[in-house]
């Protein structure tokens, strides 16, 4: 009989994935690289750096966003690539530490390029935060939470 892989991992005999790579599709790597430099995020420049791929470091424990040249992510997926001007495959949330600090992203991303879908505005009472897309039409929301002010369950 097979055992189900929770089992295993309640055992110790697999350990459990300690880091995860996002992967994102994008059609001109040079001008992403700059679009994301430009909002003051860093790239590896001795990973996956390449003409057809990038590796975006975001924040402090650096999760890594690898930016692929569309044919070579498609090549990988096997499958077709969302249209981001029709669909949100999905939403990417990065914490800032103020408000002055989402306004400045959703300025840097606006200046560089990139088109701010949420304005910076106060959420529930206790979230600050703003939407925008990169190049490639890639969803990304910025959010300062103000804990002190979150409600508390009862």
């Amino acid at each position: 009989m097979q055992r189900p892989l929770c089992s295993f991992a309640r055992n110790k005999k697999f350990s459990m994935t300690k880091e995860i790579w996002i992967n994102l599709p994008v059609k001109n790597i040079a001008a992403s690289k700059e679009f994301f430099t430009k909002l003051g995020f860093s790239f590896n420049s001795q990973f996956g750096n390449t003409e057809h791929s990038a590796c975006l470091n975001i924040g402090s424990k650096n999760v890594v966003v690898m930016l692929f040249a569309e044919p070579l992510f498609k090549s990988f997926t096997q499958n077709d690539i969302a249209d981001t001007g029709k669909v949100t495959e999905v939403l990417f949330s990065i914490d800032a530490e103020s408000r002055e600090e989402v306004n400045a992203l959703a300025q840097k991303a606006e200046e560089a390029g990139g088109i701010v879908f949420g304005k910076p505005q106060e959420n529930q009472g206790w979230m600050y935060g703003c939407g925008f897309t990169d190049l490639d039409g890639h969803r990304w929301n910025v959010l300062y939470m103000n804990m002190s002010k979150m409600p508390r369950a009862n």
